[in-house]
């Protein structure tokens, strides 16, 4: 009842000096009603006529009047509780995460995790980032696959990326180009205002049946723009499983250019953060709010609270404090 936010009609609180003139107009009524004896000492009439608690209360009778009118004014400013509504509206972006999982990925030049592990943590933070945009994941070593599709739901995105490990022996390898090819089918049919592919690898491209220059000319046909991350410390690395793999730098560059993204080299944790950041940053959905206010009215309560509360003064003042001519 009293979660008040606003009056519609507040003039009607003016009604409430009202209440000072029935404070005044009962004292004036009090002592026109007195009879009065002269004693040249009340002491004695005190003490014979002691105070009853029924005497003492009287005065709450009209606190309780008071209480009631006043709650009566209220109702008719109409006191109303609104609800706020938040309405959100962005234009999302759709992001596909395509990342390698060939053998060369368990390096750990990274940190003190392999470069696989390191990526997962700095992508899952990506992810908690967004806001309304639809992400999905591909994954690739000589084939490629996508391990989600694109997806609001970022707990079963986070889930997929949880089981993500390091491709068994008999499909490692590297198919750049099969991957970039395979992101952006899933953004052919996209209406976002932006389409991005985030292409991690640590290799170069050695399966697969098509090009990744090939892949990227595709990309750029359909506005899909990639933004493709070199991993590791240095250009030629070797790999846990002992296979020599080649950072290709140019050919990621070449990639990135073509679809009018940007290309970053990540040699540690920390700088794999600041380029998903980065990233973020340039990819960053605007989201706008609108803040509506729903109002109920509340007076009904406020009526019938008061009407309640003279009809236990009018009871009260009639019965057990009715005064005896």
């Amino acid at each position: 009842m009293f979660d008040l936010t606003r009056f519609e009609d507040p003039l009607w609180l003016i009604g409430l000096l009202i209440l000072p003139a029935v404070v005044y107009w009962h004292i004036l009524e009090s002592r026109r009603g007195l009879a009065s004896i002269r004693f040249s000492q009340v002491d004695e009439v005190k003490r014979r006529v002691p105070v009853t608690m029924r005497g003492r209360l009287r005065p709450a009778l009209l606190v309780v009047k008071l209480l009631g009118l006043g709650v009566l004014v209220m109702a008719m400013a109409r006191p109303q509780a609104g609800t706020q509504l938040i309405d959100l509206s962005a234009d999302g972006i759709d992001i596909m995460l395509t990342l390698d999982i060939s053998s060369s990925m368990e390096a750990r030049d990274l940190g003190s995790a392999s470069r696989l592990e390191v990526a997962k943590k700095v992508v899952a933070d990506f992810v908690a980032g967004r806001v309304s945009d639809r992400v999905g994941m591909v994954v690739f070593a000589a084939e490629s696959f996508t391990q989600c599709p694109l997806t609001l739901d970022y707990d079963i995105l986070l889930e997929f990326l949880k089981d993500i490990r390091i491709a068994e022996e008999a499909w490692d390898g590297t198919a750049i180009g099969m991957a970039l090819i395979n992101a952006c089918n899933r953004l052919r049919d996209s209406d976002a205002k932006s389409k991005v592919v985030i292409l991690l690898t640590d290799g170069v491209n050695n399966a697969g049946e098509i090009d990744p220059m090939t892949a990227a000319a595709a990309a750029a046909a359909i506005d899909v723009r990639v933004y493709s991350i070199g991993v590791g410390r240095q250009l030629s690395a070797t790999s846990q499983a002992g296979s020599r793999v080649e950072f290709d730098e140019e050919a990621l560059r070449e990639i990135a250019n073509r679809t009018g993204g940007k290309y970053f080299h990540a040699n540690s944790e920390e700088k794999l953060q600041e380029i998903y950041a980065e990233i973020g940053e340039l990819e960053k959905t605007e989201v706008t709010s609108q803040v509506h206010v729903d109002y109920s009215d509340r007076f009904s309560a406020w009526i019938w609270f008061g009407l309640l509360l003279l009809v236990i003064e009018f009871t009260l003042a009639n019965t057990l404090f009715r005064k005896v001519p």
